[in-house]
């Protein structure tokens, strides 16, 4: 790990005050450690009405990302969340659901140091190649109502050494001034952005979040391999559709449609 001095404690009175959003961040709890902050969010969500819960921890036991990975970081040095969202119908698509808090960590970091980060589908954030921060959405359903978890990690202070992690990973400490860095800051700001978005989406307002994702795309006609269902995808991108997926032509000159969910980008 590339260590830096760890930022003060994540705050959960400094993150509400003047949060000013209409669901995202109802309510806001912090945790020393936890296994995971997807699991405290999925225990919340059992026990009642938790839509709009931000769950942050300073350091997890079992941190995931998407197909079973581990998200490796030092305690203290990351933004390791999740929100809960729930409904009674089925109003927010999952795959447009990933672009959308994906758009919103770039924006929120970017708000916060200064940045113009980048955007590799299906769920993380870049800068010059390097992953700054990761999203997971995971989907289930209690007592017909239907619930969406949203995990991100965002590397602050330090991130994984090249050896531990499958691509390059870059820390905001490493880019701007760590001094200049405050985790509830960027909290706050990501925060106030997914709210944004989840509010454009849940209204179909879709060929917005689309057109604010595209240009922080650096895949847009270039060639891809991409495992999806078992299946390889070799061919180049054409675009990418928040509810559909990412749409290439493939070496045969087909297009093809390859949804977010169960997808990864391979080398």
């Amino acid at each position: 790990m590339q260590e830096h001095e760890p930022d003060i404690l994540l705050d959960a009175g400094k993150i509400l005050d003047g949060l000013d959003t209409l669901r995202v961040g109802r309510s806001i709890l912090c945790f020393k450690e936890v296994n995971s902050t997807n699991d405290v969010a999925w225990d919340s969500a059992r026990q009642g009405n938790s839509d709009g819960l931000v769950i942050l921890a300073e350091a997890q036991r079992h941190g995931r990302g998407r197909h079973g990975k581990i998200w490796l970081s030092p305690p203290g040095t990351a933004i390791l969340m999740s929100v809960v969202l729930m409904d009674d119908s089925v109003c927010i698509n999952p795959g447009a659901l990933t672009i959308a808090a994906g758009l919103a960590v770039a924006e929120g970091i970017d708000q916060a140091s200064g940045l113009h980060t980048r955007l590799k589908w299906p769920n993380d954030v870049m800068f010059e190649g390097k992953k700054l921060a990761g999203i997971l959405v995971e989907r289930r359903s209690y007592k017909k109502t239907f619930v969406m978890v949203i995990g991100m990690g965002i590397n602050v202070f330090a991130s994984p050494s090249n050896s531990s992690v499958d691509s390059p990973a870059a820390s905001l400490a490493e880019l701007v001034d760590s001094q200049k860095l405050s985790r509830n800051d960027i909290v706050q700001k990501i925060l106030r952005r997914l709210d944004y978005w989840i509010i454009q989406v849940a209204a179909s307002n879709l060929a917005m979040l689309h057109d604010m994702w595209i240009p922080r795309c650096d895949m847009i006609g270039n060639r891809v391999r991409l495992k999806a269902g078992g299946i390889l995808h070799a061919g180049r991108v054409l675009d990418v559709e928040p509810l559909g997926g990412l749409l290439l032509v493939n070496d045969l000159g087909a297009r093809e449609l390859i949804p977010a969910e169960g997808t990864t980008v391979v080398k």
